[in-house]
């Protein structure tokens, strides 16, 4: 497996190694004991799957706070989108910065995106599919969102993203309160 730092501390690119052939691939998406040898010790306890019927699919930006807060390895499994994380952490030198990340079916990559990061994506091909672990069970008192267009991310498109109600009365990142810190 392939693990890249990005600009923001905690939040990797992990690209885990394709054996194919004729009939297609086979990848190992996550393994414990190889992750902790990279200094990645997490114990994941849920996994998530949604599907966006439409390019330009805006789903985020999301956050679960503490008590329940998540880290997320966020990958691809049909499809292609652009995956974001911005920092929140309070007290962090790159608060407000973010990074994204192009995963697709095709180059397998994967994002690992700790707690204080806010979390989001837009799809760049119909039918596309995110699945993605995450390291405690969601908590409906603990969800929050922080508006997509607040936090200077170039997304990359140029129409009119498709977006729930919850992600459409998003607060602005200039006015949240963030409940994480370093």
């Amino acid at each position: 497996m392939q693990i890249e730092d990005t600009k923001l501390s905690g939040v990797k690119i992990l690209t885990p190694a394709r054996f194919g052939d004729e009939r297609g691939f086979f990848s190992e998406s996550w393994n414990r004991q190889r992750m902790e040898a990279h200094g990645i010790d997490l114990d994941f306890v849920q996994d998530n799957h949604s599907m966006s019927a439409e390019v330009g699919t805006i789903r985020g930006l999301h956050f679960q706070a503490p008590p329940h807060a998540q880290d997320k390895l966020v990958r691809c499994g049909q499809g292609a989108l652009f995956d974001v994380a911005v920092d929140v952490r309070v007290g962090s030198p790159t608060y407000g910065d973010w990074v994204g990340v192009e995963l697709t079916a095709e180059n397998g990559r994967q994002l690992l995106v700790p707690k204080g990061f806010l979390h989001g994506f837009i799809t760049r091909a119909p039918m596309t599919e995110i699945i993605y672990k995450c390291t405690d069970y969601y908590a409906p008192e603990c969800d929050g969102a922080v508006r997509w267009d607040s936090c200077g991310i170039d997304w990359g498109f140029t129409g009119q993203p498709i977006l729930s109600e919850k992600d459409t009365a998003a607060q602005a990142l200039a006015d949240f309160k963030s409940p994480f810190s370093i």
